[in-house]
């Protein structure tokens, strides 16, 4: 994936050379830390009054819950807060950037709070079937202070479908951002021992056909 970003053309971040180079990345310097601290507040007070609901695999008819698969609880972003309006226009300027830079032809996003409950984990999957045309860029953001090594909940991520072990391990600490291409970065949420906030996130294409940098080169 060819990276053609504009240096006078602000945001500039230096993880847009990373997802061309390696088709993930993890930015710090994303989303303000203030911001980060609201969301994170407003994901526990919604886990606190019991309005997050228990996430599934699949969509529309094929929908099903799997505990074996995934356990968590989500709650989708709707501007229903001054946070969660912030958090959507940042990524809008993330949208822009990855358009920018990377010719990607992003369309929408969404957006939802997840929480992992201690013993909580989602086993190793995609985002995305090849050829779906509809998510395209994945992100996590996370929302935990104080993360500590034997808290577990790490995202691992996988370079490709063959690979046994991960190329890295992201601790969910608060204002990090994990980024990477849906279709074909690997990875899974491990076992947390503590709860754990997050928000993922998927841009998304109004037709692949309109992204000339994921189509396959000519053979």
């Amino acid at each position: 994936m060819a990276l053609l970003a504009d240096p006078e053309s602000p945001p500039v971040w230096n993880w847009l050379a990373a997802l061309a180079e390696t088709g993930w990345a993890v930015a710090l310097d994303v989303v303000p830390p203030a911001l980060a601290a609201d969301l994170a507040a407003e994901a526990a007070a919604l886990h606190a009054a019991d309005r997050l609901i228990l996430a599934g695999v699949g969509r529309a008819e094929d929908f099903t819950l799997a505990r074996a698969i995934r356990r968590d609880k989500t709650r989708w972003l709707a501007r229903e807060s001054a946070a969660q309006a912030a958090y959507l226009g940042v990524m809008e300027t993330v949208r822009l950037a990855l358009n920018r830079s990377l010719f990607l032809g992003l369309f929408s996003y969404e957006a939802h709070y997840a929480v992992y409950e201690p013993g909580g984990f989602y086993a190793r999957h995609l985002d995305a079937f090849k050829g779906a045309r509809n998510r395209v860029v994945s992100t996590v953001f996370y929302l935990n202070e104080d993360w500590a090594g034997q808290d577990g909940g790490e995202l691992a991520v996988f370079s490709h479908d063959e690979a046994r072990e991960p190329v890295t391990l992201i601790a969910p600490e608060l204002g990090t951002l994990a980024i990477f291409l849906s279709e074909d970065i690997p990875h899974e949420v491990r076992p947390a021992l503590r709860e754990r906030y997050s928000i993922a996130g998927w841009f998304r294409v109004n037709d692949r056909a309109m992204a000339p940098s994921l189509q396959a080169p000519p053979v």
